[in-house]
């Protein structure tokens, strides 16, 4: 057992390696470009990078919030774990399945089997597979709450006269809002009832799996109903847990949007500077990065989003009314950021 998770680590690592790889060699700009984009951005590359510890630590904290509110604080201290050593211990697991995620296609997936494993080595395999599934139904939850509340930021701007409204605007925002509400009736139904059976049973329709999907409920129904119903026990008896970790994650998103915001900084942009011009800013930098997100996620299905991130950031800031050039640059910030963290990510595989 030992050597097949020593195998599947391995694939993990070369799964991670291969993205670096493939992402360098995607850029749409030559490496001549990538060096002139990389010394204008000169010491901000610091922040711009080192932004996304604090990102990492705030996963971390609501992953670990999951996990105490799944398992119980008796069971960790059973397995001598301290809370300093776990909180470190999934930081290293938050980082490299993030780093995992952007290797794989299907919305960046790819880092959860690796979590279930490595996380099964503190944990029992049942709580370590429901406290994965919970973080990631959490991670993409407080996705659709931080797209939900930027259209109330972008209206609220649309007030003071700093951002447009058309009747093609009010469309779109009207069918994010839409789209919002419907993933929170999804959601409710999966955290009240549990997801991996309903979801499993999705999947039985899809033409050629009906016989896998069927065959692996058979064999795993125990297990898969107390995943279930793991599941659906945070949401009704640790709301604290819940709530505790929905604004860590939604403070993540928060926190991400000061990267594009050092960046609007480096060009200039501040909005006529002071208080209320960097305020403007960094508002401009949520709206940004929401945008971008949501572009990226509902085309999910490229690995490493190659060219669609990309493309978000240059129409989201076009939106604003800033330069395509600006747009390129910050995706080029952020996929070098990217390569970066996935380095990091494979290197604490390798030094866990």
């Amino acid at each position: 057992m030992k050597w097949t998770k020593q195998r599947l680590n391995n694939l993990f690592f070369f799964l991670g390696c291969a993205a670096c790889v493939v992402m360098l060699f995607t850029f749409d700009v030559s490496f001549v470009e990538l060096w002139e984009h990389l010394t204008h951005a000169g010491y901000w590359l610091i922040p711009i990078i080192g932004i996304w510890v604090v990102v990492y630590g705030l996963n971390a904290l609501a992953w670990r919030a999951i996990i105490f509110g799944n398992v119980g604080q008796e069971e960790i201290d059973k397995r001598q774990l301290s809370n300093s050593k776990f909180f470190w211990r999934i930081y290293q697991l938050t980082i490299t399945g993030y780093a995992l995620n952007y290797a794989t296609p299907v919305g960046g997936l790819g880092g959860e089997p690796y979590r279930i494993m490595e996380l099964s080595k503190d944990i029992d395999n049942q709580h370590a597979t429901s406290s994965v599934i919970l973080y990631a139904m959490m991670h993409f939850f407080a996705h659709f709450w931080f797209w939900f509340i930027s259209i109330f930021i972008y209206l609220a701007l649309v007030l003071v006269g700093d951002m447009p409204i058309t009747t093609a605007i009010g469309t779109i925002l009207g069918i994010i809002v839409v789209f919002c509400l419907i993933a929170f009736y999804i959601f409710s139904r999966g955290y009240r009832h549990g997801l991996v059976i309903y979801v499993l049973g999705l999947i039985a329709k899809i033409p050629g799996l009906k016989g896998w999907s069927t065959r692996f409920q058979q064999r795993h129904a125990e297990a898969l109903q107390n995943i279930d119903a793991q599941i659906a026990a945070l949401y009704h008896q640790d709301t604290k847990a819940f709530y505790t970790s929905l604004l860590l994650e939604y403070s993540s998103r928060m926190v991400q949007s000061l990267e594009v915001m050092f960046m609007l900084l480096l060009f200039g942009i501040d909005c006529g500077g002071g208080f209320d011009g960097l305020l403007l800013t960094y508002l401009h930098s949520v709206l940004i990065v929401a945008f971008t997100t949501l572009f990226a996620n509902l085309i999910g299905f490229l690995p490493m989003q190659i060219g669609v991130q990309e493309g978000g950031f240059v129409l989201s800031i076009a939106a604003l009314g800033l330069s395509a050039a600006l747009g390129i640059f910050v995706s080029i910030i952020c996929r070098v950021r990217e390569i970066i963290w996935i380095a990091i990510g494979m290197l604490l595989m390798k030094l866990r």
